[in-house]
């Protein structure tokens, strides 16, 4: 059964906690995703197998949590996670961020480092709407932006992609590539080699840019944006429960 709390804009956050032990575990997902998909499930299903706390939740104008797609940016969606943990899981918690999610995740781990026991990011896109959308746009797409505020990209997913004016400036306001970021919790970061949405070069980049003490990318040949087959699943289990472990045994002496 879903259900709901008042978000920081005032829509309602549709949510699935599971009780357990911690760190509890939180699920971000991507642009235009929802809670309900594989990796999600897949998540919670085996943090309850392990006893463990698990957080997944909608954005607010994604699946069924209130408000318009249109009206949210990177900063909304930011200010959601940070409200529903606030709220769910308030004490240390482990990350894990797919595509979209990895960029909230990392902007979460940066806001309140002591508070994040570990990070595993999917695909992770940081920076996505500055160095995958507008640098993209040729200038028809970026004059079309700027005088109509929306312009729509194709999507391998479904319907194209409504991209608003709004997204892309508060996009810049929340950058994480072009200042220094420090993880200073054991992160994993997981790619795959086919992904055609977030090339391995953005992971590569991501990997050279932080600064932490236990801090590895695994790149996997041939898997592509979702990493949801079973082998992908398989790795980013290995990868939590990793995590977990390293958290509980505390800093290396």
């Amino acid at each position: 059964m879903v259900t709901f709390l008042e978000g920081p804009q005032g829509r309602p956050l549709a949510y699935h906690l599971t009780s357990g032990v911690a760190p509890g575990i939180v699920f971000l997902g991507g642009f235009r995703s929802d809670m309900e998909g594989t990796k999600a499930l897949w998540l919670e299903d085996r943090a309850r197998e392990r006893g463990r706390a698990f957080l997944r939740f909608d954005y607010s104008g994604h699946g069924q949590s209130g408000g318009d797609f249109l009206d949210g940016c990177i900063g909304d969606w930011a200010a959601d996670a940070a409200a529903a943990i606030a709220a769910l899981m308030p004490g240390p918690r482990i990350l894990v961020g797919s595509s979209m999610g990895g960029w909230i995740a990392l902007l979460l781990t940066r806001a309140d480092p002591a508070a994040t026991a570990g990070l595993v990011t999917i695909a992770a896109a940081p920076d996505f709407t500055e160095d995958a959308m507008w640098a993209a746009f040729d200038p028809d797409q970026r004059a079309a932006l700027l005088e109509t505020g929306v312009v729509h990209l194709p999507s391998d997913y479904g319907d194209p992609y409504p991209i608003t004016r709004r997204l892309i400036e508060d996009g810049r306001r929340h950058l994480v590539l072009r200042t220094p970021l420090h993880l200073p919790c054991p992160t994993r970061l997981l790619q795959g080699t086919a992904d055609r949405d977030v090339p391995p070069s953005v992971a590569l980049r991501l990997l050279d840019h932080a600064e932490g003490p236990d801090l590895r990318l695994t790149l996997v040949k041939g898997a592509d944006h979702r990493f949801s087959s079973p082998d992908c699943l398989e790795l980013i289990g290995d990868a939590l429960d990793e995590v977990v472990a390293r958290h509980l045994a505390g800093p290396a002496t």
